[in-house]
């Protein structure tokens, strides 16, 4: 049983592997290209006026939240429209005859949207080291960080594409949610230098925690306690999946 579990598991993964590197041009170079530009203009262009807002080379104290951005809209889009194309070709059902749990399910389209959010974060890495050298002071706790990022965000994508009726809901959450999200969850600044009021509202933000975790393991700096930015990401990751076991078992979203 274990084994035709893990056929069942592979053939998935194999599949959104095949996707990813089929759709090379949309999965790698938008993020490379965007990258490339924050780091131009505030690295570049304006990083000798904002060095004293981090008390470092500002395009140093960007780089991880440029590639925690990266990590999000990677394994969010990658399982969205991947769950949902399946949902609209109507060959979901194909897998919901199979006899495999729906657990397996998920967690096959959890694990491509992971795979891609890592392979575009690695590189997107690799090409800001170009732009700003750094030296990475925390390993450990970058990679948990990587991982438990990409984890969340596809079980976000995941949630939304079961939730979705058309593919223009699916835009209109990353426009008025996700992306919001990421530009307030402390990117391309520290909270510090926030009025008293949003200092507290983004505190409720997945976001803030993953960016200032990862920033610390790579660069050693936070506005938040390192091991309670993991134990909130831990808590929403625990939500996420909650949320999509119980839809997936009630069959909401399912099928168009």
């Amino acid at each position: 049983m274990w084994n035709s579990y893990l056929i069942a598991l592979q053939t998935i993964l194999y599949r959104e592997i095949k996707r990813i590197f089929r759709l090379w041009s949309q999965t790698f170079l938008p993020s490379l290209i965007s990258t490339a530009i924050y780091l131009l203009i505030f690295g570049r262009f304006l990083g000798g006026h904002l060095d004293a807002l981090t008390g470092m080379k500002y395009a140093t104290y960007i780089i991880p939240g440029l590639v925690m951005m990266t990590i999000i809209t990677n394994a969010y889009n990658h399982v969205c429209f991947s769950y949902f194309g399946a949902k609209f070709q109507n060959t979901v059902d194909e897998l919901l005859v199979a006899p495999i749990p729906l657990q397996l399910i998920f967690w096959g389209y959890v694990a491509g949207g992971v795979l891609r959010g890592f392979l575009v974060g690695l590189l997107v890495m690799l090409m800001a080291a170009c732009f700003s050298p750094f030296h990475i002071e925390h390993i450990g706790l970058t990679l948990i960080s990587f991982l438990l990022c990409a984890i969340l965000f596809s079980m976000a994508g995941f949630i939304n594409a079961l939730l979705a009726k058309t593919f223009d809901s699916l835009s209109m959450m990353v426009s008025f949610v996700l992306t919001p999200l990421t530009y307030l969850g402390g990117v391309f600044y520290s909270i510090d230098v926030l009025p008293p009021i949003w200092h507290k509202l983004s505190l409720f933000n997945p976001i803030l925690y993953i960016v200032d975790s990862f920033r610390f393991g790579m660069i050693g700096s936070s506005d938040i306690n390192a091991g309670f930015s993991l134990l909130m990401i831990l808590v929403f990751v625990l939500i996420f999946y909650g949320i999509a076991m119980l839809m997936l078992r009630r069959g909401k979203g399912i099928r168009l």
